[in-house]
């Protein structure tokens, strides 16, 4: 099914023409719940994944058995699915009162290496700002599932460019870890329903005019919705007309909880604007200002909101590559 995200409450090239030069395209991803094939574009799909190539292996050290079951997890998201709608039966509700993180009796070490999970598998055909290596037209996107890495203390992701005509047979059972840290490492296997939207921006990073400027018109507008009383929730740029919530390709980052900071690449020092946003929401409950209009059902809100079950850092995790050349080293933001 298409997703289509109406219009913006105002035209905000029309109230401040500046804008257009601070404007990028990115494609919302609308994952929903599905049956994605090995040759569709999805969240946590089959991987079109050549038979003779080593699966992505997680070798950092850290606890390894120490978290969630996968297969837990994974039973818990059907319980909660098939329950939708009715009560939860006693068998079910003693299953979920079971979920609890713990120690894991397996035969792995912390140094072990373990397979990394299947998170996207992204099209060029499919997705108008997947820009890769000249040739490549598959990117396949995966991560350790325990928030253990770096300063960030984050998932460790791996990126895979393709050129799909290179995949000859396609491996058929594909490795899993049997423990996550925990069930928001895990994606829900979702099919994608592509749009491609402007945006603007993040407004701490426009220049003091502009944002002074916006901040009065703000201010002003908010005025008139206390005199008229017609707006629970007034229109601000930051959340309605500048950056789209949800999973999405290109685009700009937003910096909402800390300070901006420099994504550089590391070894051409180029600026690194965002290639994959994984953000817990498609739209924020406070506002349906970027929900789309097929969802904007009752019966679907719960369904498609929280859509993939993932929530990384504090809801956005980023991925970001250098333009210059997409195989140097990704870098990752949280906020």
């Amino acid at each position: 099914m298409t997703r289509t995200t109406p219009p913006r409450p105002y035209d905000v090239e029309a109230l401040f023409p500046a804008l257009a030069e601070h404007r990028r395209t990115a494609t919302r991803l609308h994952p929903r719940p599905g049956d994605p094939k090995a040759r569709d574009s999805s969240v946590a799909g089959p991987m079109l994944w050549p038979a003779d190539e080593p699966w992505p292996v997680c070798t950092a050290v850290h606890s390894k058995t120490t978290g969630h079951l996968l297969a837990d997890v994974r039973r818990a998201r059907r319980v909660h699915a098939a329950s939708e709608g009715r009560e939860k039966t006693d068998e079910e509700i003693a299953f979920l009162a079971t979920l609890r993180a713990g120690t894991h009796d397996l035969p792995i070490g912390d140094a072990d290496p373990i397979p990394m999970l299947a998170v996207a598998q992204l099209w060029t055909r499919d997705i108008p700002d997947l820009t890769g290596p000249e040739g490549h037209d598959l990117l396949q996107v995966f991560w350790c599932p325990f928030e253990a890495h770096g300063p960030d203390r984050s998932v460790d992701v791996v990126l895979k460019w393709r050129r799909s005509d290179d995949i000859g047979t396609v491996l058929g059972d594909q490795p899993e870890p049997l423990v996550v840290g925990s069930p928001e490492c895990v994606p829900q296997p979702c099919e994608l329903h592509p749009e491609q939207i402007t945006e603007h921006e993040y407004l701490g990073l426009l220049p003091e005019d502009l944002r002074e400027a916006i901040a009065t018109w703000e201010e002003e507008l908010l005025d008139e919705d206390e005199e008229e009383a017609e707006a629970d929730f007034p229109t601000e740029y930051a959340g309605d007309l500048s950056l789209a919530p949800g999973w999405k390709v290109g685009g700009f980052a937003t910096w909402h909880l800390t300070d901006p900071r420099p994504v550089d690449c590391t070894v051409c020092g180029t600026s690194m604007p965002p290639l994959l946003t994984a953000h817990h929401v498609e739209w924020e409950p406070a506002s349906e200002s970027w929900a789309p209009r097929e969802d904007l059902r009752t019966d679907l809100f719960l369904h498609v909101i929280t859509p993939t079950g993932v929530y990384l850092g504090r809801g956005y995790l980023r991925i970001h590559t250098c333009p210059t050349d997409p195989f140097h080293p990704h870098r990752l933001s949280l906020q």
